[in-house]
């Protein structure tokens, strides 16, 4: 059961209409949605975005997090974007920066991710590319994917989730996107979506060891070798662990949980219990100390 003032908590993701999003998470998260829901905000404490426990926001428990987790699914390209880093972000839009990290969970045959500048693309190049309003993914990396591949996106890489993938997003607390291109197409609004062009250029990364798939620290078929640190960084780091178990919460933020396997996973702390179903979130307070995991099958993501 869970408690008025428990430590652990079962959330309710805060669900984002997107132009490029599909039905899967709506039905999913039983959200009702004439539109396509491209983001379900799974533990979020983003102004306007919060995750819920109870109907309560969860900035109202926890304060604001370091750290956002997030599913995505993508009938469309998203736009060809990059977000700021931290002292770019903090002088020109009075937050933190961006860098985030994907792990890819499903994806269509052929379906892929752009990611990073091709050889030979420099400022000057892709300036004019959008100048002449030409295809600038053609100047980008392309690179398929499948279940269990996973890349880091540092704040200042230029990419766009391609369409057919859906996957979990870990990223620091900040929702600022700099649009350089969105495929000619129209919103949800009927109208162009916003470019920024200008703040864009002032943070993307053009040089040549920042562009190449090393650099965004891929692996690949991580639910294959067992517990795995995927990604460590200043405001997060996200493990997958797939045993049972008894684990230390030693983090001094508090510990966020997704489960990834299609059979639930039971966390429990003391006397309170949760279940976690396929792509259920959850979250465990700060003083927790311990948790017990089980279940049938155990994939379950772990962001602290």
């Amino acid at each position: 059961m869970e408690g008025e003032k428990s430590l652990l908590m079962k959330l309710r993701p805060y669900a984002a209409q997107k132009v490029w999003g599909g039905e899967f998470l709506k039905k999913q998260k039983n959200i009702t949605s004439q539109s396509a829901v491209g983001e379900t905000l799974e533990i979020s404490t983003l102004a306007g975005q919060n995750s819920t426990y109870k109907n309560q926001h969860l900035s109202e428990i926890t304060g604001e997090l370091s750290y956002l987790v997030k599913l995505i699914e993508t009938t469309d390209n998203l736009s060809v974007q990059v977000h700021p880093g931290n002292e770019y972000a903090l002088q020109v839009e009075n937050s933190k920066g961006k860098s985030e990290c994907w792990l890819i969970l499903d994806a269509q045959d052929g379906a892929g991710i752009y990611l990073g500048f091709r050889p030979g693309v420099s400022k000057e190049v892709f300036q004019t590319a959008i100048e002449k309003g030409e295809a600038v993914n053609e100047l980008l990396n392309f690179y398929p994917v499948k279940r269990g591949d996973f890349f880091f996106v540092s704040a200042g890489a230029i990419h766009a989730i391609g369409a057919g993938v859906m996957l979990a997003e870990v990223q620091q607390n900040c929702g600022v996107t700099y649009r350089i291109w969105d495929w000619n197409r129209l919103g949800l609004n009927g109208k162009p979506r916003e470019l920024h062009v200008k703040k864009a250029m002032d943070v993307t990364d053009f040089s040549e060891e920042r562009n190449i798939k090393e650099y965004f620290q891929f692996k690949e078929n991580v639910f294959d070798h067992g517990d795995v640190l995927l990604a460590k960084h200043e405001d997060f780091n996200f493990s997958i662990l797939m045993e049972e178990k008894t684990i230390s919460l030693q983090s001094a933020r508090p510990n966020g949980f997704i489960n990834f396997s299609t059979s639930p996973v039971k966390l429990i702390n003391g006397n309170v219990e949760i279940e976690l179903k396929y792509l259920e979130s959850g979250i465990a307070l700060t003083g927790s100390d311990e948790l017990s995991i089980s279940g049938k099958e155990i994939i379950l993501g772990q962001v602290y």
